[in-house]
């Protein structure tokens, strides 16, 4: 087994991007990739790619070979889907190729191209991403799924709707020297509170926006690296992946999500560390619940606690534990399709020192990504460490 490093990272800014297609978008992050990488296009052996929702958005199913095109790379390429978790699954394959010596250099990531579409062709887009035959024909949308995870959540822990405007109060700040992010603004606790609302308990400012955007990382194994002389500090450690059960309905426990249990488990004993060795973490919070469900099953805080934790200022930017630093998908933006190829660029960035917000984690040296499908019927799990 080989260490996998991240010789570079690329995204495009995450907003509305109507006019753009989807492949000149994943052709933007690939470039900023390769720019950052400083490896020839000619050297991937495979691209991986990450997309949910193309064949409705852009009527356009099939869309590896696209995006090979787009990027300039002659090699198979793959289309991998998860729901919101389809790039952190490629990104997981690309990783475990790689450590397996059958690839030097892979080209990871995704895209997804929503802001063309009324809201409600994006909701009805997006709810396939549910059990069609015992959620979506019943009505269930996703803020609804999550507002029930949510009073769940209260129902057997506490909490309220304040310790959720802290998290996005929190994030949005985050968020705010973020050149990548779409929305670079400040949201007061009071004005969350203040917000009105989508599905009890969640309101506006709980719910992450709807997005255009793509992400590519250029992984490359320890050798290649060194034969190269390249500048590849951060290594992907570990990798793990969980899958619950599809319907909240079917479910023992709405108040935990054990895919993401089972594959922070599985990515902790890849990389060989323990939750209690992470510096900084970048978490799917497509909701604000979602934030405090993902907390508690990478082990950061044990059932109960993550609910207090950005209130408290543990997981602010000047806390013990930052999250989201990137300002998460509820500030920097959820393009479904890419998330999970973010998180990992925006990790790298804060592990090497080149992020708007590095400053807040000088010394860290182990970063944790967590991205989701659905209602966390999928999750994948990475874990970065600055290389020795």
């Amino acid at each position: 087994m080989t260490d996998v490093r991240v010789a570079g990272v690329g995204l495009t800014p995450f907003g509305s991007h109507p006019e753009r297609s989807g492949r000149d978008l994943f052709g933007e992050a690939a470039l900023r990739a390769f720019e950052d990488a400083a490896v020839d296009r000619a050297d991937v052996e495979e691209l991986n790619y990450g997309n949910f929702m193309g064949a409705l958005a852009e009527h356009q199913g099939h869309q590896a070979p696209l995006m090979a095109e787009a990027a300039g790379v002659s090699c198979p390429a793959t289309r991998y889907e998860s729901a919101c978790a389809s790039a952190g699954v490629a990104v997981r394959e690309a990783v475990r190729t790689v450590a397996a010596g059958d690839a030097d250099v892979v080209l990871a990531g995704g895209m997804e191209r929503m802001t063309n579409l009324p809201t409600d062709e994006v909701t009805e887009g997006l709810a396939i991403a549910a059990d069609d035959l015992y959620e979506v024909r019943a009505g269930v949308t996703f803020p609804g799924a999550y507002a029930l995870m949510a009073n769940a959540y209260f129902d057997a822990y506490g909490g309220s709707r304040e310790d959720l405007a802290h998290v996005a109060s929190k994030n949005h700040e985050n968020a705010l020297p973020n050149e990548y992010a779409q929305y670079r603004k400040e949201v007061s606790v009071a004005e969350a509170m203040d917000a009105p609302p989508v599905a009890e308990p969640l309101h506006l400012y709980d719910a992450c926006p709807i997005t255009d955007g793509a992400s590519a990382l250029v992984l490359v194994s320890e050798e290649y690296a060194a034969e190269h002389d390249l500048d590849a500090s951060v290594a992907v450690t570990g990798t793990g992946q969980g899958t619950d059960r599809m319907a909240l309905g079917d479910r023992e426990h709405l108040a935990r999500t054990p895919a993401a249990d089972d594959a922070a488990d599985a990515a902790y004993a890849d990389a060989g560390v323990e939750a209690a060795d992470v510096d900084v973490a970048e978490v799917h919070d497509c909701f604000t619940i979602a934030e405090v469900l993902a907390l508690e099953s990478l082990g950061l805080f044990e059932p109960g606690e993550g609910i207090s934790a950005a209130r408290e200022g543990i997981t602010t930017a000047d806390g013990d534990l930052p999250v989201n630093l990137s300002g998460g998908l509820k500030a920097k933006g959820h393009p479904v399709g890419a998330t999970g190829g973010s998180q990992i660029a925006e990790l790298t960035r804060l592990l090497r020192g080149d992020h708007p917000n590095s400053e807040h984690v000088p010394d860290a040296e182990v970063g944790v990504a967590h991205n989701a499908g659905g209602t966390v019927a999928s999750a994948v799990v990475h874990v970065l460490e600055v290389a020795e």
